[in-house]
């Protein structure tokens, strides 16, 4: 598997993976893992040995949804792996999977819903998203897990999480932080500009750097046969709508130019939360797609059309412009030099609106939560385990035990007298197992530390730490390029202000609602329908039931964002 290819495979797997832990009866003596010499032991609580390291062992169980394309090598399960081996010599911790289910079809949030709804005995330490989240908080089943956070988590732990302190708001009611959000590496999935640079040399064109600029290689795209084949068959943009308008590979952009973007809710200046695509802005940027559809900028199909049916249009060489993460050249647009070895792309900071100003679309840096059983004995454990990876795993220091990686032969080895972490060169092939053994699915990851490592790679053309070195081996060089735009351009990300999930009448009329909201903006751009029928929009919207979801996003902010 080439490089791309393999880094795909690591996101697939974080993304995919739904690994949960109990900690049992035994537990740790309530510090974060270093030595308690001269403190008083509890005679149930295990000891520690100098380092942190429990004697007798404490036992951790755990239940995990594994997913579909996890690997193991030298007859290894998920049960007896290399990390659970690793933890048990290393902290005293021995792990043991409770139960364990390929997670597809989300088979194991629907095993851990039958355990709950039956009233079975729940894991101590549980890793949950989304509405499995929800229902865990109200099941009163598990513990205040953010006032042991701020007793048992290391500094570095706490400054990794202090980056957002609103990825705590989807896990907090009645003032309490009931699951411990499972850091995600931050700016993943900022939408850059991606163009045909081929193209744009043969055309003579410039930088995009406003919506006036992009409109003119929209427009040369379109009519001025950039393929050359004596056709008009090249359209400007490619792009799907078939989930969004203004997801990562939408154009929430176009939207944010105008000051606001559909689906979601943006803090206004009088603190209260409103829904963007309610909002004057969203108005004019869809004036604006219709007129590029008019001219023939964007394939009529795109309502249909997905990220990967859109991706796809770019690299079968029949558009010139696409907008997603810095990683789109892989994937959705992975064919294009293979279809076209001489093609080019480019990547560019996402054009501003006629103010000059202009928004887009980014998510929150986690991936759910850990849950903490009411009834776990000695839940610091759980924090002996978390800050040993946070201590020494999240940024590894030169010359450290894990520089290279987790273990040798596995995620990287020596070929040649050279480090490497290219799965297909190690010995026997290479495995990421920790993406699905860890007791912390998401691994010890502080949020702004990816990004920022491609920026040097960007700035310094070598890496200068371990963390760095990785990347250099697993990013190519677009990348790294496209990952400058993203940093450049980080002052103008808009994430959702509002993650609670559905609301009652969310839950009663969201369905519809949305139906309405996605059937008028097609109308709007690829009918002829009438830019001003999205007054009506309006009016239903907030009369069906958007003023009284208005009212309840509105007290969910109130409740989780006051000191």
């Amino acid at each position: 598997m080439h490089v791309k290819g393999k880094r795909l495979l690591v996101a697939a797997l974080t993304i995919a993976l739904a690994g949960t832990s109990v900690a049992c009866s035994s537990g740790g003596n309530g510090d974060s893992g270093g030595s308690d010499s001269g403190k008083k032991q509890d005679p149930a609580t295990p000891a520690k040995q100098a380092g942190g390291k429990y004697d007798p062992p404490v036992t951790i169980t755990t239940v995990r949804g594994v997913p579909s394309a996890a690997t193991f090598k030298n007859g290894e399960t998920i049960e007896d792996n290399v990390h659970t081996r690793w933890a048990k010599e290393k902290l005293g911790i021995e792990i043991k999977t409770f139960w364990s289910v390929v997670n597809t079809n989300s088979a194991y949030d629907t095993k851990l819903k039958l355990a709950l709804s039956a009233n079975e005995p729940m894991p101590d330490v549980v890793h949950a998203t989304g509405e499995m989240a929800r229902l865990l908080i109200e099941s009163g089943r598990f513990q205040d897990a953010g006032a042991l956070f701020d007793k048992y988590a290391s500094e570095s732990w706490k400054k990794a999480m202090a980056e957002d302190p609103t990825v705590w708001f989807e896990f907090s009611k009645d003032g309490k932080r009931y699951g411990i959000p499972a850091l995600d590496y931050d700016y993943n999935n900022d939408p850059v500009m991606w163009v045909r640079g081929d193209w744009m040399k043969k055309l003579n064109l410039s930088a995009p750097k406003s919506i006036a600029d992009y409109e003119k290689l929209l427009d040369a795209f379109t009519n001025q046969d950039p393929d050359g084949d004596g056709q008009k068959n090249t359209f400007g943009l490619s792009v799907g709508f078939k989930k969004a308008y203004a997801n990562h590979f939408g154009v929430s952009w176009l939207f944010g130019a105008y000051g606001a973007i559909p689906g979601m809710w943006q803090k206004q200046p009088d603190g209260t939360l409103a829904y963007g695509s309610i909002q004057p802005g969203v108005k004019e940027g869809l004036a604006k797609l219709k007129e590029w559809v008019a001219k023939g900028y964007i394939p009529k199909e795109a309502p249909v059309w997905d990220e990967a049916k859109a991706g796809s249009f770019v690299s079968a060489g029949r558009a010139g412009s696409f907008t997603g993460p810095y990683w789109s050249e892989a994937w959705p647009m992975g064919d294009l030099t293979k279809n076209d070895p001489k093609a080019e792309l480019q990547t560019f900071t996402l054009p501003v609106g006629p103010s000059g100003k202009g928004t887009y679309f980014a998510t929150h840096p986690y991936n759910g939560a850990v849950f903490i059983n009411k009834e776990m004995k000695n839940p610091e454990a759980f924090f002996t385990y978390g800050n040993f990876l946070f201590d020494n795993f999240a940024d590894p220091k030169a010359g450290s035990e894990y520089e290279n990686g987790w273990a040798k032969g596995y995620d990287w080895d020596m070929v040649d007298g050279k480090v490497t972490t290219d799965l297909a060169k190690i010995p026997g092939g290479g495995v990421r197992v920790f993406f699905y053994s860890l007791l912390m699915t998401q691994g010890p990851r502080i949020p702004s530390q990816n990004i920022k490592a491609l920026v040097n790679l960007a700035k310094n053309g070598k890496p200068e730490t371990p963390y760095e070195r990785y990347w250099s081996q697993l990013a190519p060089p677009i990348e790294i390029q496209s990952s400058s735009n993203v940093w450049e351009q980080r002052d103008r990300r808009l994430m959702n202000a509002y993650t609670g999930g559905s609301t009652a009448t969310m839950t009663d009329k969201g369905d519809y609602l949305n139906k309405l909201e996605m059937e008028t903006f097609s109308k709007i751009v690829f009918g002829d329908d009438p830019v001003d029928s999205y007054d009506k929009f309006v009016q239903t919207w907030k009369s069906q039931g958007g003023d009284a979801i208005t009212k309840e996003v509105n007290d969910w902010y109130k409740s989780v964002s006051k000191k």
